[in-house]
Order: structure tokens, then sequence, then C-alpha cells
């Protein structure tokens, strides 16, 4: 009776355990797909972006840095190559859309970074 038992829980389990393995888990792209932008370095383009996004996109945080570390006017349309993009006519508002986006994240980063740095001073 013991051996009937052993026999049939061991076909069961060779039965089921593949079964189990082959099954759809929608959980389990869950986590990657959530902690993937975190750990995104802050100052790269969106995959996503073509070649003069990118381009625009850098140029956009650069742009930020520069003015944040000369305290001048905070505007992403006033740069020279925003107005005047180093790029043929054709592509000009992509890249004026990466360079926006760019710009943005930076001054973001900037301002949280230098928030944080604010509230670690002891007083």
């Amino acid at each position: 009776m013991r051996m009937k038992w052993i026999a049939a829980s061991a076909v069961a389990f060779a039965v089921a355990a593949p079964a189990g393995m082959l099954a759809p888990r929608a959980h389990a792209a869950t986590p990657a797909a959530a902690g993937f932008y975190q750990d995104r370095p802050w100052d790269q383009p969106p995959d996503e972006y073509r070649d003069v996004q990118r381009q625009g996109f850098h140029d956009g945080v650069e742009a930020a840095r520069h003015d944040w570390d000369r305290h001048s006017r905070k505007d992403a349309d006033d740069h020279d190559r925003y107005r005047h993009p180093p790029v043929a006519r054709e592509f000009h508002n992509d890249y004026r859309d990466g360079f926006k986006h760019g710009y943005d994240v930076a001054m973001s980063h900037i301002r949280d970074e230098r928030r944080d740095h604010d509230n670690d001073r002891p007083y």
C-alpha cells in the first residue's frame, strides 16, 4: 500500500512540475520593469530617442549645468543651440525636443541634489 502511495505521488509530481514551470507568470517581469528607471543614470536619454534627439538631450543637460554654475537665467530656449540647432533643418524640432527634455531633467536633478545637500547641513 505504501509503495502505491509513493508511486502515485511521484507520478503526480512528475506531471505537475513541468506544467508549473511552463505556466506564464505575470508577476515575474514586474520587479525588473519597476526597478529599471531607478538603475538608469539620470543624464541618459530615453532609449526610444533617435540620434538627433539624443544629441539635443546631451546638449540640454550641458546647457543646464552651465546655467546653474554661472547662476544665469534658467531657461532652455534662451540658448543659442536651442534657437539654432546644429543639425539639418528637417531635424530642428527633434533636436529642440531632446534639448528641452535634457535641460529640464538636468535642472530638476540639480535642484533635488542641492535640496538634499542643504537638508544635510547641521544648524
